[in-house]
C-alpha cells in the first residue's frame, strides 16, 4: 500500500509544472548542448492588459469623436440646405426668368461684302425676338418656383359650383357624368351656366348686337345683288345721259328698260381704283350697305354707249378711260350723326345700350339681364356694370335705334379700313369751325325710307387718297373707333378672316374674277404698299374688339 503511493506521488512530481528554475536550467543545458544563444528564438507570451478605468476612459474618447464627425455632417447639410435655397430664389426673380425681360440673341453676322465667311469676335449684332416668339421662349424655358408651404387640396372640399337658383334636376343635367381619365379643374367663374342668345337678346357676349337687331336688319344689297347687276350691265344699253349724281361730270344713265345708274367719271385714275376696291372690301366685309358697282371702259363702239355718243362728248369725257357704273337707289333721305355720337357723348358700349332701353320705356318694364356675377344687387351702378347679356322685349321705336347704330357701327368699322375722307371725317375736321355741323346731315351717307338702311355714298377716296393722307387726318379715323365697343358677330367674324389671308392677293383674284383683260389694261390693281396698310389697319379693329372685350367682360 505504501509503495503504491509512494509511485504515483513520484508520477505526480513528474507531471508537475516545472518552475521558473527548471526551466532556466533546461534552457542552459539546452545551450550547452546545441552551442547557441537560445533567448533569440524565444517567442514572447501573448497576455492581455486589462484595466477598467482605461477602458471606459477609451470609450468616451471614441464616441465622443464620433459626436463630432455626425454634428459637421449635420452643420454641412443645413449650410447645403440653405445656401440651395438663397440660389433658388435668386434664379426664380433674375431678369432672365422674369416676364418683363426682354429676351434677345445673338446673331452672328459673317457675310462680308466680298461673300467670304468670316467669324470675328465684333461680328455680332443684337437682335430682339417678335413679341410671339420672345413669349413662346421664356415659356419654355421658364421653370416653376419650388414652394416649401404645403396648400391644402381643393378637391377635398366640396365646393357649390352652381347658381344657388337652380333646381336639382338641372344641378344633374349640368354634372359631368361622362366616363374618362382627365381631371377637370373646378372654374374660378362660380356660375357656369352659358347664355344661349334668343330672339329677345339685344346685346350678348358683352360686344355683340343681339338676334332682335339683327333680326330686324334691312337686307341691303349683298352678293346676290352684285352678280345680278353684273350681269345686268353687260347685256344693256344705255339710252339717255344727263347731268346728276354729284361731282360736275358725273352722269345719271337710263337704260333701255328704264332702270337707272350713277357714272363716277374722274380725270385722276386713283379715285376710280378707291370707289371700286372700297366696294370689294366692302363685299369681303359681307356689308349690305353699298349699292352694286362694277366698272366699265368709255368705248363709243362698245353697245353699251352707242346710243349716247353725243351725250358722251358734251360731258366731256375721253374715251378708255374707266368709269363705275352704281345702281341709282331711289327714295334716299338724308341720315344724321345719332346723340352717342356727337362730342358730348362720342361713346357706346353695353352700358349705354343698356341705359337706352331703359330710358325708352319698352313694353316690358323689367329687363331680363341675367348672369350678373354680384350675388347681392346693392347699386345701380352693379347692375349696370355686371352683365354680359341683355334679353328685352323692345318697342318699334327702340328697335329702329338700335338697328340705325348697328349701321353706324359697321359704318365706323369701313370708313377706318378704308380711310375714307368724304363722310364723318368731314364732319369732324369741320367741327372746330362750325360747332353746328355735327347737328346737320353726315356728308355722302343716305338712309333710305321705306326700309331704314343706311347707304356708304361717294367712296372714292378711300384706300388709296385717304392712305396719303394719314398723317393729317388718321386722329379723325381713331376717334371714333376707339370710343366704339358694341359690333356686328357677322363683321367681326369676316375681319378675322381677311387677317388671316393676304388680303391684297385676295383683292387682286377678286379684280380679276369680276374684269376682263381691257379694264385691266387700263385700270391697275390696288398697289402693294396700299394692301399692307389695309391689313395693319384691320389688326387694329380687331385689337380694338379685344380691348372692348377686356374692359366690358368678365372682371
Amino acid at each position: 500500500m505504501a509503495s503504491t503511493t509512494d509511485n504515483i506521488n513520484q508520477k505526480c512530481d513528474n507531471d508537475r509544472l516545472p518552475s521558473l528554475k527548471d526551466i532556466k536550467n533546461t534552457e542552459e543545458v539546452t545551450e550547452r548542448k546545441i552551442g547557441m544563444n537560445y533567448n533569440l528564438y524565444k517567442m514572447r507570451r501573448p497576455h492581455l492588459l486589462y484595466n477598467s478605468s482605461g477602458y471606459r476612459e477609451e470609450q468616451f474618447r471614441r464616441l465622443k469623436k464620433e459626436y463630432g464627425f455626425y454634428s459637421y455632417c449635420m452643420l454641412s447639410v443645413g449650410i447645403s440646405f440653405v445656401l440651395g435655397l438663397v440660389i433658388g430664389a435668386a434664379i426664380v426673380g433674375s431678369p432672365a426668368t422674369s416676364p418683363n425681360f426682354i429676351q434677345r440673341k445673338l446673331e452672328r453676322n459673317s457675310t462680308t461684302k466680298l461673300g467670304v465667311n468670316h467669324e470675328r469676335l465684333n461680328s455680332l449684332k443684337l437682335i430682339e425676338y417678335p413679341d410671339d416668339e420672345r413669349k413662346k421662349e421664356r415659356d419654355g424655358d421658364r421653370f416653376s418656383a419650388v414652394s416649401f408651404v404645403g396648400s391644402d387640396d381643393p378637391r377635398k372640399y366640396k365646393l357649390d359650383v352652381y347658381p344657388k337658383g337652380l333646381t336639382d334636376d338641372m344641378r344633374e343635367i349640368l354634372k359631368d357624368t361622362k366616363g374618362s381619365d382627365h381631371k377637370h379643374s373646378l372654374p374660378e367663374v362660380v356660375n357656369t351656366m352659358v347664355h344661349v342668345p334668343s330672339d329677345d337678346t339685344v346685346l350678348y357676349n358683352n360686344i355683340y348686337w343681339g338676334p332682335e337687331v339683327e333680326n330686324s336688319m334691312p337686307q341691303g344689297y349683298g352678293e346676290n345683288s352684285a352678280q345680278i347687276w353684273e350681269k345686268y350691265v353687260d347685256q344693256s344699253e344705255v339710252i339717255k345721259m344727263e347731268a346728276g349724281c354729284g361731282r360736275m361730270q358725273n352722269r345719271l344713265i337710263t337704260f333701255q328698260d328704264g332702270i337707272q345708274a350713277c357714272v363716277r367719271y374722274r380725270q385722276n385714275t386713283d379715285q376710280i381704283q378707291g370707289e371700286i376696291f372700297s366696294f370689294y372690301v366692302a363685299r369681303l366685309l359681307n356689308l349690305t350697305n353699298l349699292a352694286p358697282s362694277v366698272v366699265k371702259v368709255v368705248d363709243l363702239k362698245d353697245k353699251l354707249w352707242q346710243n349716247v355718243a353725243n351725250d358722251i362728248a358734251t360731258a366731256q369725257w375721253n374715251t378708255n378711260r374707266a368709269v363705275v357704273i352704281t345702281q341709282y337707289i331711289p327714295s334716299l333721305d338724308s341720315a344724321t350723326i345719332p346723340e352717342i355720337f356727337k362730342p358730348s357723348s362720342r361713346h357706346l358700349n353695353k352700358i349705354d345700350i343698356y341705359k337706352m332701353s331703359v330710358t325708352e320705356k319698352n313694353d316690358t318694364k323689367q329687363l331680363l339681364i341675367d348672369k350678373i356675377r354680384s350675388k347681392n344687387i346693392k347699386t345701380k351702378t352693379e347692375v349696370e356694370e355686371n352683365f354680359d347679356y341683355i334679353d328685352a322685349k323692345l318697342n318699334k321705336k327702340t328697335i329702329e335705334l338700335f338697328v340705325e347704330l348697328a349701321q353706324w357701327s359697321d359704318l365706323i368699322v369701313f370708313d377706318y379700313l378704308t380711310a375714307n375722307l368724304d363722310r364723318i371725317v368731314n364732319n369732324l375736321f369741320n367741327y372746330q369751325w362750325n360747332i353746328n355741323i355735327m347737328d346737320g346731315p353726315a356728308h355722302n351717307l343716305a338712309r333710305k325710307m321705306d326700309s331704314g338702311l343706311l347707304l356708304f355714298l361717294d367712296n372714292e377716296s378711300g384706300l388709296l387718297h385717304g392712305y396719303r393722307l394719314l398723317k393729317k387726318y388718321n386722329t379723325y379715323h381713331s376717334l371714333m373707333l376707339d370710343n366704339l365697343c358694341v359690333f356686328r358677330k357677322n363683321t367681326v367674324d369676316a375681319l378675322k378672316t381677311m387677317y388671316k389671308l393676304s388680303i391684297g392677293k385676295k383683292l387682286s383674284e377678286v379684280f380679276h374674277q369680276k374684269n376682263s383683260a381691257v379694264i385691266r389694261d387700263i385700270l391697275p390693281p390696288l398697289p402693294e404698299k396700299n394692301a399692307k396698310i389695309l391689313h395693319e389697319r384691320i389688326a387694329k379693329v380687331l385689337a380694338q374688339v379685344d380691348k372692348c372685350r377686356q374692359s366690358f367682360g368678365e372682371h
